[in-house]
């Protein structure tokens, strides 16, 4: 019989942006934006994206991978959104797996904070927002591991940063 374990970790990524609140909130409820950022990857096939973005909503993302260990398995993404306050919070729990092998479940806050591009308030400077993201998560047997998780978010940060270079609204 395999011993089961977990791990325990909690981050935190902060990341500034030169567009408001609004903006980047809006990156993250409409379902068209937010799949563009989050999983259209190299390396990965999207198979599904389901999205209702509210307290008590759900969202679900299943890909196939193309490359590398696990190469042809379907990791999935199911997400259950806790707290939504618009323009400054939002809290979610989600549990991700490899095929039918659940490797971490987490909680995640992501907290949008008005600032000056410029990166002083009290500056005529252009609206901005800090991005203050935490995650408190418990990883499987099998799982991607702490410092995996935090580099992924990393790179959707970065995506996201291009999105909202991209979206002209």
């Amino acid at each position: 019989m395999n011993e089961r374990t977990v791990m325990h970790s909690t981050f935190e990524i902060e990341r500034d942006y030169p567009v408001p609140p609004e903006k980047v909130f809006a990156a993250f409820a409409d379902p068209v934006k937010k799949q563009r950022w989050f999983r259209e990857e190299e390396n990965r096939v999207p198979e599904k994206f389901e999205m209702d973005f509210r307290v008590g909503g759900r969202e679900r993302s299943q890909f196939r991978i193309t490359a590398g260990p696990v190469e042809g398995a379907i990791c999935s993404n199911d997400t259950t959104y806790l707290d939504i306050v618009p323009n400054s919070r939002i809290v979610l729990a989600y549990t991700m797996a490899l095929g039918e092998k659940r490797f971490s479940s987490s909680l995640a806050t992501f907290q949008l904070l008005a600032a000056s591009a410029a990166g002083n308030a009290a500056e005529c400077a252009a609206p901005g927002t800090k991005l203050v993201f935490t995650e408190q998560a418990a990883f499987f047997e099998g799982a991607d591991g702490p410092e995996m998780r935090k580099g992924g978010w990393e790179l959707l940060l970065e995506r996201l940063a291009h999105e909202l270079r991209e979206d002209p609204a």
